[in-house]
């Protein structure tokens, strides 16, 4: 259904340090650095037919997060969401919500992760139980 997401970074080296480990542990190689012609550095990182997009805000304006946005990365296995987890804790990130771990909903069981990245932006880990 989506082409990309694309989300804005106020420090564009601290987010690619921690994209490169978070997104590392899903298996995304390094981003292709870009700088647009208006001259706004950004990153695009491309893995399985998909792309994640970090920007340095194109109108000048300080980077935010969205209000009740959550961007969420396909996991292989619990114990890939975890990873994700703390890969992201080490890396500046805030664990939040529940701890990482199953939940059962009406859409079925989910095994999932929240963080928020050093700018603020909410992620989720996800793993669908067979």
């Amino acid at each position: 259904m989506f082409s990309h997401v694309m989300i804005g970074s106020n420090d564009l080296e601290r987010a690619r340090r921690f994209y490169d480990a978070v997104l590392g542990v899903l298996g995304v190689g390094e981003p292709f650095p870009n700088t647009n012609s208006t001259g706004q550095r950004r990153l695009f990182y491309r893995h399985d037919g998909g792309s994640f997009c970090i920007t340095e805000p194109i109108d000048g304006a300080q980077a935010t997060c969205a209000n009740g946005a959550t961007i969420g990365f396909k996991c292989t296995s619990p114990e890939q969401v975890h990873a994700f987890h703390d890969m992201a804790v080490a890396q500046g990130g805030t664990s939040i919500e529940a701890p990482p771990g199953l939940r059962e909903g009406p859409l079925g069981a989910l095994y999932l992760a929240y963080v928020r990245d050093p700018d603020g932006h909410k992620l989720c880990a996800l793993h669908r139980p067979k």
